[in-house]
């Protein structure tokens, strides 16, 4: 279903290896010999694709679906449609992405450093790299190896990049460190100054921002995302965290690992969130804020306090989802209350 131009399709596969290849198991019903030439989504997948059903909003779809075969949890599996072979799994998504992987690898990388590129006579640079046009690479900066630079991306001096790490197009990395097997896409800021002045009446006057920025192993970042280095202590994002587009990230912040933060989210100076807290779209957390391990803050919300470990918040200002929804629920009683009378 891919479009060949963009992504390169290696299948065929047997049922059976992809089953095999995701530590998965099929159906007893299944054909183990079924060779699947591609993945579909279920409302598209034809007789020779694979499809995978994870949340039930889409079960109507699942049961109409003419996929040869698809992947889906133990308890959804007796609503197949006749003739569907299933690989059974209890994840069903993580099943499905280790399937798509095998159609579609990321490719090879080719080791070069493109004419156009400048790579100073410092830079210590990995014979396994790939660098793209017009990149730059600068005074005593270290790539590690199979890592690959983008085109006009930018990896200043002194920056540290870790193995199988890919600093997207247009990317620039300054007064940082960045771990291994990082993706860091195109557009994407690491290290320029935090956001740091004196509000005197006479001249807003500038603090000078002597921290790095400190990226650990297996983050991704997005595109045209922003992180500020530290005024002093350091910003650190912690290993395997997930930063979608467009979020901002001020000095000092430090992040634990496995957060989540999701587009336009920005969080303030000196806030700390800790190990696995989730952050979704359009949400702001104020300076010198924790957030402790596990909680969620929803689409949105303002977060002008603490946050305890597991909450789950929502609102401007945020508080806990019951109490929120109680409140809505008392706004509605009394607005539908006054048209009455």
């Amino acid at each position: 279903m891919a479009d060949p131009r963009f992504f390169v399709n290696r299948g065929p596969h047997e049922l059976a290896a992809l089953a095999a290849l995701a530590g998965a198991n099929l159906a007893a019903r299944a054909d183990p010999g079924l060779v699947i030439t591609d993945v579909a989504p279920l409302d598209q997948a034809q007789p020779d694709e694979l499809s995978f059903l994870d949340n039930p909003r889409y079960l109507k779809q699942f049961t109409t679906s003419t996929a040869g075969a698809c992947v889906v949890a133990h308890k959804f599996a007796p609503q197949a449609p006749a003739g569907m072979n299933l690989i059974l799994s209890d994840k069903p998504y993580r099943t499905y992405a280790l399937i798509a992987a095998a159609f579609y690898p990321k490719p090879a990388l080719e080791p070069a450093i493109h004419e156009t590129a400048i790579v100073d006579p410092s830079a210590m640079v990995d014979e396994s790299c790939r660098i793209e046009a017009y990149a730059v690479i600068g005074f005593g900066a270290e790539i590690g190896a199979r890592t690959h630079i983008g085109p006009h991306a930018f990896v200043g001096p002194g920056v540290r990049v870790g193995a199988d790490t890919v600093l997207g197009a247009s990317a620039s990395l300054a007064n940082c460190l960045v771990g291994a097997r990082c993706q860091i896409h195109a557009g994407a800021r690491v290290g320029e100054r935090g956001f740091g002045f004196t509000l005197d009446p006479e001249e807003y006057l500038d603090v000078p921002q002597f921290g790095r920025v400190i990226i650990e192993d297996d983050v991704e970042l997005g595109a045209n995302s922003t992180i500020d280095r530290g005024s002093g202590p350091d910003t650190i994002i912690g290993a395997g965290t997930k930063i979608d587009n467009l979020v901002q990230i001020g000095h000092n912040v430090v992040v634990g690992k496995r957060c989540v933060i999701v587009a336009q989210a920005g969080i303030a100076g000196s806030a700390r969130l800790e190990d696995f807290v989730v952050v979704a779209g359009q949400a702001g957390i104020a300076g010198h804020i924790r957030v402790s391990a596990g909680a969620q803050i929803g689409a949105q919300a303002g977060v002008i306090r603490d946050v305890p470990a597991g909450a789950r918040v929502v609102g401007s200002p945020a508080i806990p989802v019951r109490e929120f929804f109680r409140q809505v629920t008392v706004l509605a009683k009394l607005a539908r209350g006054r048209g009455k009378t």
